[in-house]
């Protein structure tokens, strides 16, 4: 290949390789990189990892319960960035042990092993990529009140699922700090089921406990769509006696009436972002926008 190409045999395996310290021209490059599909070159992954130490897999496991629009924007900024350097994702549903997990780095030997959300499940929430209060989680929970509290709304709950999310504790936190930062008082959280009556019930139980509450935030849209169906069948006007807003854009909110306000996130950008720590490389250019609020109907 070095001899069709014309150049070294280090210049081949920089250029094969998407070696970041070396500068090698974009001529040089793209004469490589043809003389490789002319030769039909295919890495062997098996012989790449002995040599590398790591094979070029990044595993990224995904507790249960942090499924959504935002994970499944956050996979494929993940998995073009990884893909564009020559390596593969791994995607882990469920539970995962530190046995499972041991497994998996026996077996592959990855470059590297992302835990979605680690940030906020360790605990160390403003070590995020944004920083937790500028871009992560903890500024898009206050970006969520802050509407709010911006259309009047002082006395506000949190509907949680029904079903354990590891992020639950964490945006009670952040929700807990918004609230005092805003100069309302914390919002009362109850569990909104999925079960459509029961859920009815739930929100109903919530105004007998606490007939001041104004608006609902949703842990996400899930929760907010279940929400808005159970204020309709208590025959609650949205968002005249009651506002509602959701959070992580699924996309459905446009299709209901009223259509729900929620908060989008670019989780392509994170994806991205962190491909590139993992793999060391820079992350010029790759600062993710901040998130926003899609204005609708519920508020």
């Amino acid at each position: 290949m070095a001899a069709a190409s014309g150049v070294s045999r280090a210049t081949v395996s920089f250029v094969l390789n998407d070696d970041p310290h070396q500068t090698i021209s974009a001529a040089t490059r793209d004469r490589v990189k043809q003389a490789a599909r002319t030769l039909g070159y295919v890495p062997h992954g098996v012989a790449r990892a002995l040599r590398e130490g790591t094979s070029r897999v990044v595993v990224l496991n995904i507790d249960a319960g942090m499924e959504g629009a935002y994970s499944r924007s956050y996979i494929h900024g993940l998995d073009t960035e990884l893909a564009a350097h020559d390596h593969v994702l791994l995607v882990r549903h469920g539970h995962h042990t530190a046995q499972s997990t041991q497994q998996i780095l026996d077996a592959i030997v990855p470059r590297a092993v992302i835990r979605f959300g680690e940030t906020y499940l360790t605990g160390h929430a403003l070590d995020d990529l944004g920083g937790g209060w500028r871009n992560g989680l903890a500024a898009h929970t206050a970006l969520q009140l802050r509407h709010l509290v911006d259309h009047g709304h002082t006395r506000i709950a949190l509907a949680l699922p029904d079903t354990e999310s590891p992020l639950a504790a964490a945006r009670l936190r952040f929700i807990g700090h918004a609230a005092q930062n805003l100069g309302i008082p914390t919002p009362v959280s109850f569990i909104a089921p999925h079960d459509r009556p029961a859920c009815a019930d739930a929100v109903a139980a919530l105004f007998t406990q606490a007939p001041e509450v104004t608006a609902i935030a949703g842990f996400n849209d899930d929760m907010a769509l279940r929400v808005l169906t159970a204020l309709r069948d208590l025959g609650r006007r949205v968002p005249d006696d009651t506002a509602v807003i959701g959070f992580d854009d699924n996309g459905y909110g446009e299709h209901v009436v009223p259509s729900l306000t929620t908060i989008n996130v670019d989780g392509e950008a994170h994806g991205r972002l962190s491909a590139r720590l993992a793999l060391g490389l820079g992350t010029s250019g790759l600062e993710p926008p901040p998130a926003r609020v899609v204005v609708r109907e519920s508020v």
